[in-house]
């Protein structure tokens, strides 16, 4: 794996609540094949992670925020979950541009467990068929997507999994399709 990505620069798409597991786990996936990682969030400092959207993990400095960035700044992008992290990040109209535009702009996009709320409200599943976390599939479905039961699911440029049981398979898929865009 390592190498795999050398060169790609990776927005890892997080606020306070995030999940922690879901933030760290991939981030090294990516890195430990190559790729280097910046943490776009709402504001400047340092998100709070969770562990089970109850008790506070660790916390991670934000590079850059989401009202300074635009989709041309990366090769793919990466949303973890995290029940509040996802609804913070939906009601903000500069991750929402930035969402959109990556998606117009055909970049990979991955996303874990309640992370499909921001893409839900960004308007980009529409016709895609995707996995989340249980209780977003009726949203998914009211938004035109077609949600699944699946450890992992790739439409086009978009990745998505469950929960954090899926991790592993998670980021071996989005290694293996980050990888495959910049062919």
């Amino acid at each position: 794996m390592s190498g795999t990505l050398d060169g790609l620069r990776i927005a890892i798409l997080a606020t306070d609540g995030v999940e922690e597991v879901e933030l760290t786990e991939p981030r090294s996936a990516v890195e430990n094949a190559g790729a280097s990682t910046e943490l776009v969030s709402l504001a400047d400092g340092e998100i709070q992670a969770m562990n089970g959207d109850i008790e506070p993990a660790g916390t991670h400095p934000v590079d850059r925020v989401a009202s300074e960035v635009s989709a041309s700044d990366y090769d793919a992008v990466i949303m973890p979950g995290g029940t509040v992290n996802a609804d913070r990040l939906r009601m903000d109209d500069d991750v929402l541009r930035f969402v959109r535009d990556a998606f117009e702009a055909g970049t990979p996009v991955a996303a874990i467990c309640h992370a499909p709320w921001t893409l839900v409200e960004a308007g980009v599943v529409d016709g895609r068929t995707l996995t989340s976390f249980p209780s977003l599939r009726t949203d998914i479905r009211n938004a035109g997507g077609k949600p699944v039961d699946e450890e992992v699911v790739t439409d086009g440029t978009l990745t998505t999994s469950r929960n954090p049981d899926d991790l592993p398979a998670f980021c071996a898929r989005i290694v293996q399709e980050f990888a495959a865009a910049r062919a």
